[in-house]
């Protein structure tokens, strides 16, 4: 039909068929963006927005350079290989002056102390009595703290002159930068975010392994069962949703310590001697052990919603044309559950990278995850910018899965149940 036939024709009360389908549609497209606003309002607020805020806090820390003006137009006129003479001094001399007037030297000094260990009771001490500092500055300041002709201080202080720096990306990959701005690795006693960040990845897919081997044969069983038995056998593995997670945790801190249930009965089997009982908690075995548990359910569910639909007549039609068992589930059966294999994992392993709770009860300094430091860097040192880096780090390999995921089976394949 051509523009000029559907022009033409009319509708019943006389308008063109073109512009009434037209208006139709617009109608639909309006019903339908307000069916999904308040869903789409929910994920921009709680979701969506954090992110943002969380990827932006990790490269942008203004607590010093609001704080020190003179500094910050000292740092600008004065290219990094600068000598640190008299005006310099006065800057600080003046900034520290404002800072004692607002109260904010322990603000401004614990950003220096995020490269600078000891800065911030640096800035305290010599603020108090700033306002008394009379020319020549250096000569006045570093007769209160000689800390003050510290290169590294001024490295420090220039760097974090700017409000948007990569020096928390740095930290969090354990390298700093030297006296001359240079980037550098870390003393060795202090790089703990790449073992971390390494351990994490590994007792991820550890578990997620795990879950798989023991969730598969379990969802085949609840595929092939009659739907009356299945549904009693699924209860059972959705039980756990129903137990607090913090309840189910401290269970297994009873199962697993040296004189708890697991110990005493393989004393009580003779399999162990009383006196070399099996060390299964405060270490990465108990991390695993008890997350497994807790995350297993995870696994069944999205391949047991992919093994129901696999018509059993597929194996049986492979084995009548020769196929041994293992060629039938290796040839047919498994590729058909490949989508749930690949959902299940990819949940299980984007669980256990972010997981805190049950690391941080079971699995003392050997089972701590990186979720465990980004949370201590959110509660006690306060180091907010460091704990973004390292959870967009996280939030990174996690995408770089999902990308996998989607290249070897398909998002349009995923199924969750």
């Amino acid at each position: 039909m051509t523009d000029a036939t559907s022009q033409m024709i009319t509708t019943a009360d006389g308008k063109p068929l073109k512009a009434a389908l037209a208006a139709s549609l617009a109608v639909r497209r309006r019903r339908a963006f307000l069916l999904v606003a308040p869903l789409f309002l929910f994920i921009l607020i709680s979701f969506i927005v954090p992110i943002g805020q969380m990827l932006f806090q990790s490269f942008y820390n203004d607590t010093f350079s609001k704080n020190a003006p003179a500094l910050v137009e000292w740092f600008s006129t004065h290219p990094e290989g600068s000598e640190i003479d008299e005006s310099a001094y006065a800057a600080l001399a003046a900034d520290l002056a404002q800072m004692k007037k607002d109260r904010t030297a322990g603000e401004a000094g614990t950003r220096i102390n995020y490269d600078v260990s000891g800065t911030r009771s640096l800035f305290t001490s010599t603020a108090r009595g700033a306002d008394k500092f009379k020319p020549p500055f250096k000569e006045a300041i570093l007769q209160v703290e000689k800390k003050w002709d510290n290169p590294n201080v001024w490295r420090a202080m220039r760097s974090a002159s700017s409000p948007f720096t990569l020096d928390f990306y740095l930290a969090a990959n354990d390298l700093t930068r030297d006296e001359s701005g240079k980037i550098v690795p870390v003393a060795e006693g202090q790089a703990i975010y790449k073992k971390l960040m390494g351990r994490t990845l590994m007792l991820s897919l550890e578990i997620t392994a795990l879950c798989l081997l023991l969730g598969f044969p379990i969802a085949f069983l609840l595929s092939s069962l009659p739907m009356r038995k299945a549904m009693l056998l699924m209860i059972l593995v959705l039980l756990p949703f129903w137990t607090s997670l913090l309840v189910r945790t401290t269970a297994w801190m009873v199962l697993l310590q040296s004189q708890g249930v697991v110990n005493d009965l393989l004393v009580w089997l003779g399999l162990v001697r009383d006196d070399h009982r099996i060390q299964m908690m405060y270490n990465e075995t108990g991390t695993i052990v008890a997350m497994t548990h807790i995350l297993l359910p995870f696994t069944i569910l999205p391949l047991y919603s992919v093994m129901k639909t696999i018509p059993p007549s597929y194996v049986r039609a492979a084995r009548s044309l020769g196929a041994t068992s293992w060629t039938a589930f290796r040839r047919v059966y498994l590729p058909q559950t490949l989508p749930g294999i690949g959902a299940g994992g990819l949940l299980v392993f984007i669980l256990a990278m972010g997981y805190y709770i049950t690391p941080a009860l079971v699995g003392g300094a050997d089972g701590q995850m990186i979720s465990n430091m980004i949370a201590m860097h959110m509660q006690k040192t306060l180091n907010w910018s460091l704990a973004a880096a390292l959870a967009a780090e996280l939030l990174a390999i996690v995408l770089i899965f999902f990308w996998i995921y989607d290249k070897l089976v398909g998002i349009d394949k995923m199924k969750l149940g």
